[in-house]
């Protein structure tokens, strides 16, 4: 029994390695991905957008089949068995174990203010809240937060980047990726494997990822109805919600002003009008 809770462990162990290694390999690639992107940057036929348009459609059609072949069946099991209630406690514990990021970010962001009130909410949440399945911050007035390193970055001035759809785990961009890792080393569940051990940990992972993928299933559900196209839907949709992120919901005019629709087509005729007069 010992040995095999030891295997368990040591197995738990590799695969953490293992998988810090690759989301540090994946940071690496993306901004090798950005240097030779800006070398092709006068190709006219080239997304400047998205310019690994071909890898992140693969990306996205082997997610999609894992998700609808694997995820969805125990996914739709679990929003028709388990009690809305359950499913609130359930996410509100997986919002708590992360919650770290945002009070990490708040600070890196220069909100010390919103720092201390997120750090008495998680506080609040992890003792009253019973390990955060009751969201008794809330009650008391203590706002929840979104925050993550790439938002950081992109507070501090730097452009998202390419477009990249991470395998597995969804759309992200060159900037934003680089928080896959602190959104690994701040959740508390991470360190709870390491003292723990695997037989707790590996169940409560699958258990985060089945409830991140049921709180998903109506955005999908209109991605499936209403998207021509699904892959542009999703990549709009999640670049235009992490600029609404970064900018905390106050989009700055100047984000408008390239867009094709603010070019009025009739200024245009009437500006060729009066060069044929002249």
């Amino acid at each position: 029994m010992n040995k095999g809770i030891l295997l368990l462990v040591n197995t738990y162990h590799a695969v953490i390695k293992r998988f810090l290694f690759f989301l540090v390999m994946l940071v690496i690639v993306s901004i090798f991905q950005g240097c030779a992107s800006t070398s092709k940057s006068n190709n006219q036929h080239l997304d400047q957008v998205d310019p690994h348009e071909e890898i992140n459609r693969k990306a996205y059609d082997f997610t999609d089949r894992i998700d609808r072949v694997v995820f969805m069946p125990i996914v739709n099991s679990y929003i028709d068995y388990v009690p809305n209630a359950a499913q609130r406690s359930i996410g509100n514990f997986y919002d708590n174990l992360s919650y770290p990021n945002v009070v990490l970010n708040d600070f890196l962001q220069g909100k010390v203010r919103q720092g201390f009130q997120d750090t008495l909410r998680f506080a609040i949440n992890s003792t009253i809240g019973l390990f955060g399945l009751f969201d008794m911050a809330t009650h008391m007035g203590l706002q929840e937060h979104n925050e993550d390193f790439g938002q950081t970055l992109g507070v501090w001035g730097v452009t998202p980047g390419s477009y990249l759809f991470i395998p597995l785990l969804g759309p992200s961009s060159q900037r934003d990726v680089t928080g896959i890792p602190f959104g690994v080393f701040t959740n508390v569940l991470f360190y709870a494997g390491i003292i723990v051990g695997a037989p707790v940990t590996i169940p409560l992972t699958f258990l985060g990822a089945v409830d991140k993928r049921a709180r998903l299933v109506g955005p999908m559900r209109i991605r499936d109805e209403a998207a021509i196209d699904p892959y542009l839907f999703v990549r709009e949709a999640s670049m235009q919600q992490r600029e609404f992120l970064v900018h905390d919901g106050k989009l700055p005019l100047d984000l408008y002003y390239d867009e094709p629709f603010q070019v009025n087509p009739f200024d245009s005729e009437d500006k060729d009008k009066k060069i044929k007069k002249k």
